[in-house]
């Protein structure tokens, strides 16, 4: 069992959104199944949650149309950008857009943002992320969060991968724990 410390314990709740679970532009396989575990997450006693999101232009560089490999989504102030209605949203208590210029991606929270700042600032030492996709957005976070210094947890019940290719979310899991990132269940963790 871990204890989540309320002075230097994070939750990152990485693009919970529309678009990405089931009905959006860009669903995630079983992408809506993380809410219920993020959902009893939020009620533990964390120094800080952040929300991670994308935040697109509606010409955005990762778009086809654009000559990026995804179709359009998450798109600035659209319901597709919206985080999940099932997220107990008003647990959350910073919000942190990212990709949100026509012509740089973004797949981590870190990448481009304030968010590494944000945290150091509140004395944050220990990060759990959460969220979609393992194998994109959640594996870049939390690579990112290892690189900025912090101890780094992904829950590996509150996260799906795309899975576009076979094996993508095993080889992200082998990557993230190559750089240091530990993984935990939510049944581990308790006030």
């Amino acid at each position: 069992m871990t204890t989540v410390h309320p002075d230097n314990d994070a939750l990152i709740v990485v693009d919970v959104q529309n678009d990405f679970c089931p009905g959006g532009a860009l669903a995630v396989p079983d992408g809506g199944a993380v809410v219920p575990v993020i959902d009893l997450l939020l009620e533990l006693p964390w120094k800080t949650v952040v929300a991670t999101r994308d935040w697109h232009p509606a010409n955005h560089v990762s778009f086809k149309e654009q000559g990026g490999p995804w179709p359009p989504h998450c798109v600035q102030t659209t319901r597709g950008a919206d985080l999940h209605p099932g997220l107990r949203s008003e647990q959350i208590t910073h919000i942190v857009s990212k990709a949100a210029t026509a012509n740089a991606e973004a797949y981590s929270g870190f990448e481009g943002t304030s968010l590494s700042k944000y945290l150091h600032t509140l004395g944050v030492r220990r990060v759990f992320v959460t969220g979609l996709a393992t194998d994109y957005c959640v594996k870049a976070t939390a690579i990112d969060a290892k690189n900025d210094g912090f101890e780094v947890y992904v829950v590996v019940d509150a996260v799906r991968g795309v899975e576009a290719s076979p094996g993508d979310v095993e080889r992200a899991l082998e990557e993230m724990s190559s750089a240091g990132v530990a993984f935990i269940a939510s049944s581990s963790l308790h006030a």
